[in-house]
């Protein structure tokens, strides 16, 4: 027998004639066409506009690049890490596979103190520098103002939403003086800061409710666009959360706990989607609404309609707390 097997019989193929690996590297070339042809061809219709954001709307409030700049990073970081990784797992395969070192078993190493060191201090930088990024943006997101523009009192309940607009709609100083009763649940601290002679006025919905305009699930929230408006969240039965998909950012709905706020400043005007984001029970999914951006002067005129509708004063905002629970500083922004 020759040392490198050359007269060892060959298995044949159809016709007797040998096998070989050629055809089937011939093949691959192809194969992977076809597939990136298939991959290209079911996506036609994405648009590549979109793909900067890695799979969030197009913001439309002056917080939410804030949030998008943040996702954009942690995906960044995600993919330096995991081209590290499989560069790794990619050179060992390649440059030490058996077939090309020879050796059968290669050296064991118990310990090697720089490569432990280096797995265990790099996740921990990672963490520490998503944390800190993390922090700085909430704090920033979570910020609230002396004086909003405009304040609105979101009620969650099953299974849908009120609004409550907390508005001098009818420009007189002496109406709306005293504490409204179904505002009872808010901390005294932002009763303070509503608007002088806010009398109110309200929208609601059930899961039945259409948006007018295109027929969309839910009742509709009207902001104006440029202005400053502050979000009072409260429930009156179990937790719900509040999410408007554009604006990159939701906040959970306590019943008869704490009270979560937020501002939001619009910059685009269109109807946006908005949604319940947690599990609230039997019709969770019928939980949606709608959020229309105008003019200013429009959503002035809109609070007009409500009030010559009748839907003056608020709606019951949440379940009754004491004063104690009401005011505590979970409440204290």
């Amino acid at each position: 027998m020759s040392p490198n097997g050359s007269d060892l019989p060959r298995s044949q193929g159809a016709g007797g004639t040998p096998t070989s690996r050629r055809p089937m590297r011939r093949k691959l070339p192809q194969v992977l066409t076809a597939g990136l042809i298939l991959a290209t061809a079911s996506g036609c219709s994405y648009n590549w506009e979109d793909f900067p954001r890695l799979g969030m709307p197009t913001p439309v409030t002056e917080e939410a690049p804030t949030i998008l700049s943040l996702w954009q990073g942690s995906w960044a970081a995600a993919l330096a890490t995991g081209v590290l990784v499989w560069g790794l797992i990619l050179w060992a395969v390649i440059f030490h596979r058996r077939s090309r070192t020879k050796v059968e078993v290669p050296p064991q190493t118990r310990y090697n103190m720089p490569i432990e060191a280096l797995y265990t201090v790099t996740p921990l930088i990672i963490v520490s520098v998503l944390f800190y990024f993390t922090a700085r943006d909430e704090s920033k997101l979570l910020q609230i103002s002396k004086k909003p523009a405009h304040t609105i009192s979101v009620v969650g309940y099953q299974w849908s939403w009120g609004f409550n607009y907390i508005e001098n709609v009818d420009g007189r100083a002496e109406t709306g003086t005293k504490p409204a009763a179904e505002l009872a649940v808010i901390p005294d601290r932002l009763q303070k800061e509503f608007p002088a002679g806010a009398e109110g006025v309200y929208d609601y919905g059930i899961p039945g409710t259409r948006n007018p305009q295109n027929g969309n699930p839910g009742p509709t929230l009207w902001l104006p666009k440029g202005e400053k408006v502050r979000f009072i969240l409260t429930s009156r039965d179990v937790i719900h959360s509040f999410w408007v998909l554009p604006f990159l950012f939701k906040q959970d709905v306590f019943p008869g706990h704490n009270v979560n706020v937020f501002e939001v400043t619009a910059t685009k005007e269109g109807t946006f989607r908005g949604k319940c984001a947690e599990l609230c029970g039997v019709d969770h999914s019928r939980m949606l609404f709608n959020v229309k951006v105008v003019s200013p002067e429009r959503y002035q005129q809109h609070l007009k309609e409500l009030a010559e509708k009748g839907q003056t004063g608020y709606i019951p905002a949440g379940i009754e707390m004491t004063d104690s629970a009401r005011n505590s500083e979970s409440n204290q922004l």
